[in-house]
């Protein structure tokens, strides 16, 4: 590949030499033909045609440089000099000034092919150096996305950090009262028949129990990762159980939910428990996202070592600048919501080996691309 690679310069380098070597030698002959075929006594016009060859040798200093210069002024003395040695006759006598011009030829294209040459290797020095800029501008360029990269990290660890120190003092101060209230509302429930107003209020205690007590487990997942027991999981089973799930909530919605499965089971290595929450994140948001009559279609393709899974929704799409925090702790757009969602769902995938993007525009629906290795066969 290198060699082809010297061959392709050299031969793009060699034939515009090729070219300006035959105009040179071309015009060179054609000035001597002037030279030889003109009557001697017409002397004006051999005093002009004399000054042609400087044409030449100008050409072949600016472009060869000083050996060109002075190689094409000995190769028009050689051809100049027979004409005045036997075509006038007359010796050294009338040919002086002649041979003056000869020098001269040789002195022109001396000090004009020195000049041109000194000049291509200014050139040629500052093209080296402004390449040389250019790849500093570009390394820097890196080493300062590398820096922004590594400031985001340590900002993404300050707030876990900060979050670790909140879990454990939410785990302590909450959750321990969080279950005596939801106990003594599950035995007061009991007094009390459905459609009893008091019934239907101590149904809304035990809901609001529950959901603090999902976002104090979202800290604690953020803030400390749980173990994983990682054994084969189908993702066709997985995903089926979602689907039956969030099916009522969809009814109620008014969303058509639908699930593609695979045309063979898809196993993966992970945590069932794991995936199920990861999952049920993504769809749960799908459906708060669209609205009625709209659809979310969950499907899934085989690449060649990893599955690839896709949920699609027809809600009104993200902006680009909310797409970009999406996976950031506390970050939501929602009322109510914690911003840990998808925060908790992308670190579990990537858990997994797997990886989870989003793609989206405003007023096209939103995809969320989760990719995930497979178990090979035989292996568990």
């Amino acid at each position: 590949m290198v060699v082809a690679r010297c061959n392709l310069r050299y031969n793009r380098h060699m034939k515009p030499n090729a070219l300006r070597i035959a105009l040179l030698a071309l015009s060179i002959v054609g000035i001597s033909l002037l030279h030889y075929l003109t009557p001697l006594h017409l002397h004006y016009l051999h005093d002009i045609f004399q000054r042609f060859y400087y044409l030449p040798i100008i050409l072949a200093a600016l472009w060869f440089g000083f050996r060109g210069g002075l190689s094409c002024a000995l190769v028009v003395s050689v051809v100049y000099a027979p004409h005045i040695l036997f075509q006038w006759g007359e010796g050294f006598t009338l040919g002086m000034e002649k041979y003056l011009e000869i020098v001269m030829y040789n002195v022109v294209g001396a000090v004009t092919g020195l000049l041109a040459q000194r000049e291509q290797e200014r050139s040629a020095e500052l093209q080296r150096t402004a390449a040389g800029l250019e790849e500093s501008y570009r390394k820097l360029q890196i080493q300062s996305e590398r820096i922004i990269s590594v400031e985001e990290q340590l900002r993404r660890a300050e707030k876990l950090s900060t979050l670790g120190e909140m879990a454990a003092v939410l785990a302590h101060e909450i959750r321990n009262p969080l279950g005596s209230i939801r106990g003594t509302a599950e035995i007061l429930r009991d007094d009390y028949r459905p459609g009893d107003p008091k019934h239907e209020f101590i149904e809304i205690q035990i809901k609001e129990t529950e959901r603090l007590n999902h976002v104090v487990e979202d800290f604690l997942r953020m803030a400390r990762p749980q173990a994983a027991e990682m054994r084969s999981c189908s993702l066709r089973e997985e995903l089926e159980t979602i689907v039956t799930l969030t099916a009522n909530d969809a009814r109620q919605r008014g969303i058509h939910l639908s699930f593609e499965p695979p045309a063979d089971d898809l196993t993966v290595t992970g945590d069932g428990e794991k995936l199920r929450q990861a999952f049920l994140n993504i769809v749960i948001n799908a459906l708060q996202a669209t609205p009625g009559g709209g659809s979310v279609t969950i499907s899934v393709d085989r690449t060649s070592d990893s599955c690839a899974l896709r949920f699609r929704d027809t809600g009104p799409g993200i902006p680009a600048e909310v797409r970009e925090r999406i996976f950031e702790p506390f970050f939501t757009t929602k009322p109510d919501g914690t911003g840990l969602g998808m925060a908790v769902t992308k670190k579990i995938i990537e858990t997994h080996g797997g990886t989870l993007n989003v793609e989206s525009e405003t007023g096209g629906g939103t995809t969320v691309f989760v990719s995930l290795p497979i178990l090979a066969k035989g292996t568990m």
